[in-house]
């Protein structure tokens, strides 16, 4: 036997470990791989965003387009930032601000006096933004706390240096209707922005503000209509705005904090006083670094590219913000639900704080297969204090909403989308909301006098929705025979959309013994068999008197179906695939029906729009079979688990990640609308390899396997509402060539099915998934094996 040579095998550790240290040392925070710039060149006004914090009230940005709601915020192909503005949400828009140097050009618009600027000279971070304005020669950095922005801008010499704030600029989805400015000292000034009502927010909202400065500025002047109306200690006007110059022409560092408040100038400042009471610019983007590093570190990914990871991260981040906080610190919240404003409260707890934040947010149309699965399972309390701000507005209303804005309701999309959110909650064992009141609200929305009633942005009536056809006829008619000023007046897409929220419903209704109701709501969630031609083999719109709408295109889109087309609705039928593939003739033709739509969509890379540069193609509105770009498709790569072929969901699940999912650079993305974070959450739960149908509703939730892209996923559960520490998912000897299951195997059990119950993870354990370049068909294929479905 050979001796061994000690100190070399000690010199040959040494190094070993110095390498794992120094990969350890090199391995990147998740926070590090956002790349915030992903499809920035197709920006919606609330779509993109660098200095802010997670559902931030404050979401600090260039803006390079200022009208409408498309088209608008940053725009990365533009060639002039017109200023910084604070609000980037949901039919709220507010506060722009920009600094400037030489001949002041304020009072001449955006157009004239906004900057040049170059990519070169830009930095954006999780948190952080830094962009060099050419024009002016200053280099802007921004960042923020919650409801605070703070600005750094450092001016060169030899020029005059301002700072100005636009009180009546267009400003995304809406105009400023009035400002108000008013000098509180050489450091301070307080007032408002009065933004105009929209067509879907249908009351003018105010943002207050307060704004300081940590160098005193030498006076306060405004402008009016184009003209320089000089000093002045206050402003309150329309079609104008304010200045502020600062001493001499030295290159100067001159640093800005705003805070805002939709409920008073006090509340804004205590926002100030409580969330950024220092000037330590570095400190708040360090500190808005790790907070962001914290919520997306609860789950951790390993393998994959560089690439892949850094794309991941940044979906996740988009899950995580676009629906933001709109209450105060102490809780204060604006209400305008009513006729007139009022200033609510949050009740406090213990320690003296609120209980929840309120939150503005688009509709949770399409959520059921995203937030439903990301948020309940990894942030839970982000989902209690949702719900908790939804009976908020139902308390102060009267209806729990599907897409508030600032206060008001808007009746975005159709049907009640917050359903299956409140549902799913409720069966993960997230309770700490008034469970009784939460089932009266969603019941109430169920019925005539209910948001279900309305179709999208319907104020005033109550007829868009169908719903009285619905009730009695079991289905909603297209054309809808009351005339009414609501989008989306779309009866066969309506009627599937009601008919899986009446299932869900119906699960809430039978946890909590309400027998009556379960019946009830169980026999209107089989209304979606009054929309199905078999003839046609499509789900078909219906005219009022029972026949079909002719004539009949099932790749036209907008024509009975919501943002959709008949082949992409037919297959909204989460809650009961049996029943639809039983009207198909069987799982064997629905599946090879839906194969074959996957083999047409292929060739447009599953989507049917696209975004190129600066400029929106519309593939002729949606008309295509499949379309991975919108809501209406998200689950169909996973019906395949229910027909007994998963091996499909797992080869074109991982079609779609690769094909569209998958950019890293600003002209790519999302290839439709990202829409709040439901694009960025698919994503995530594709890359994955997990998805919950049925959205989580079910007495039992059940959560589908599909492809995992990494080899180790692991999940931190919040020890508050679960007991199991952590989940990991294993995916060995896992590729791109090696994408299907071969076995599964949970917590030391082999499995032949793919899907587990959502009580399997949140107790903590291993899901280990072995991977291989053919299919296992034996593998969830048994009729005994299939996922859980209403038709048995």
């Amino acid at each position: 036997m050979d001796t061994i040579n000690f100190s070399k095998f000690k010199g040959f550790l040494f190094l070993l470990l110095t390498l794992c240290i120094g990969i350890e040392a090199n391995a990147q925070k998740p926070a590090e791989l956002v790349y915030p710039l992903l499809d920035a060149a197709n920006s919606r006004w609330f779509y993109f965003t660098s200095a802010t914090r997670p559902f931030g009230m404050v979401n600090l940005s260039p803006d390079m387009g200022v009208g409408g709601a498309w088209e608008s915020g940053y725009r990365y192909n533009n060639d002039k930032i017109n200023f910084f503005s604070h609000v980037h949400a949901w039919q709220l828009s507010g506060i722009p601000v920009l600094p400037t140097t030489g001949e002041f050009k304020g009072h001449l618009g955006a157009s004239t006096y906004g900057s040049v600027y170059s990519h070169d000279k830009e930095v954006v971070k999780a948190g952080y933004h830094s962009i060099e304005l050419e024009t002016y020669g200053i280099q802007a950095e921004l960042t923020a706390t919650t409801r605070v922005g703070f600005h750094r801008y450092h001016y060169p010499s030899g020029k005059e240096k301002y700072v100005l704030m636009d009180l009546g600029t267009l400003l995304g989805p809406s105009g400023t209707e009035k400002g108000y400015a008013r000098q509180k000292s050489k450091t301070e000034i307080e007032g408002y922005a009065l933004m105009e009502a929209t067509r879907r927010r249908p009351k003018a909202t105010y943002i207050y503000y307060v704004l300081q400065f940590d160098t005193p500025f030498n006076t306060m002047q405004s402008w009016k209509d184009g003209k320089l109306l000089g000093k002045t200690k206050k402003f309150e006007d329309s079609d104008g705005g304010i200045y502020v110059d600062f001493e001499g022409t030295d290159a100067q560092t001159i640093q800005m904090k705003v805070a805002i408040s939709y409920t008073s100038i006090d509340g804004a400042r205590n926002n100030m006083e409580t969330e950024l009471p220092h000037w330590d610019f570095d400190q708040a983007a360090n500190e808005a670094f790790e907070d962001w590093n914290n919520w997306l570190g609860k789950i951790k990914i390993e393998g994959g590219s560089h690439q892949e990871q850094s794309r991941f991260y940044t979906d996740l981040w988009h899950a995580l913000q676009g629906r933001r906080i709109i209450s105060d610190i102490d809780g204060k919240y604006c209400d305008m639900t009513g006729d007139a404003l009022i200033i609510g409260q949050i009740p406090l707890n213990s320690h003296g704080k609120p209980s929840f934040n309120h939150y503005n947010s688009d509709s949770f149309w399409g959520a059921q297969w995203t937030l439903n699965t990301l948020w309940h399972l990894v942030y839970p309390k982000v989902t209690e204090e949702f719900v908790n701000s939804m009976l908020l507005m139902y308390d102060d209303g009267g209806l729990i909403p599907r897409g508030p804005a600032g206060g008001n309701y808007t009746y975005v999309m159709t049907g009640a989308s917050s359903t299956p959110f409140i549902v799913s909650a409720y069966q993960k064992g997230i309770r700490g909301f008034d469970v009784e009141k939460a089932y009266e609200g969603i019941r109430k929305n169920a019925m005539l006098d209910g948001i279900m009633a309305k179709a999208g942005y319907e104020h005033g009536t109550s007829v868009g929705g169908g719903l009285k056809y619905y009730i009695e006829n079991g289905y909603v008619p297209y054309p809808n025979p009351d005339k009414n000023r609501g989008f989306h007046n779309e009866g066969a897409g309506q009627t599937l959309e009601y008919s899986y929220q009446d299932w869900c419903l119906a699960q809430m209704a039978k946890a909590l013994g309400k027998e009556g109701d379960y019946d009830l709501f169980m026999k209107r969630s089989q209304n979606y068999r009054n929309v199905w031609d078999e003839e046609a083999g499509w789900m078909r719109p219906r005219k009022l008197d029972g026949t079909w709408e002719e004539p009949f295109n099932p790749i036209l889109s907008h024509h009975g179906f919501v943002e959709s087309t008949a082949s992409q609705s037919t297959w909204f039928v989460p809650h009961d695939m049996n029943g639809l593939f039983s009207l198909m003739g069987g799982t064997e033709k629905a599946a090879k029906k839906l194969d074959q739509q996957f083999h047409i969509a292929d060739v447009h890379d599953f989507i049917s729009k696209s975004y190129k540069a600066d400029r929106f193609v519309d593939r002729a509105r949606h008309n295509t079979y499949l379309n991975y770009g919108n809501q209406p498709s998200m689950q169909v790569g996973f019906i395949f688990n229910y027909a007994g072929q998963p091996w499909l969901t797992q080869y074109w699940t991982r079609e779609v990640v690769n094909r569209i999912y998958s950019q890293l650079d600003p002209q790519n993305g999302y290839n439709g609308d990202e829409d709040q974070g439901l694009m960025g959450a698919l994503s995530v739960l594709m890359k994955m390899g997990i998805f919950e149908m049925r959205g989580g509703a079910g007495v039992n939730p059940e959560v589908q396997i599909g492809s995992p892209l990494f080899d180790k996923v692991t999940i931190q559960l919040n020890p508050d509402y679960y007991e199991g520490g952590e989940f990991v998912i294993e995916a060995n000897n896992n590729s791109d060539k090696n994408r299907y299951l071969q076995s599964v195997n949970l917590n030391g059990t082999n499995l032949n099915k793919v899907w587990i119950n959502h009580d399997d993870i949140v107790k903590g354990g291993k899901l280990k998934l072995e991977m291989g370049s053919k299919p296992n068909k034996s593998l969830g294929s048994s009729p005994e094996s299939l996922p859980e479905s209403v038709t048995k």
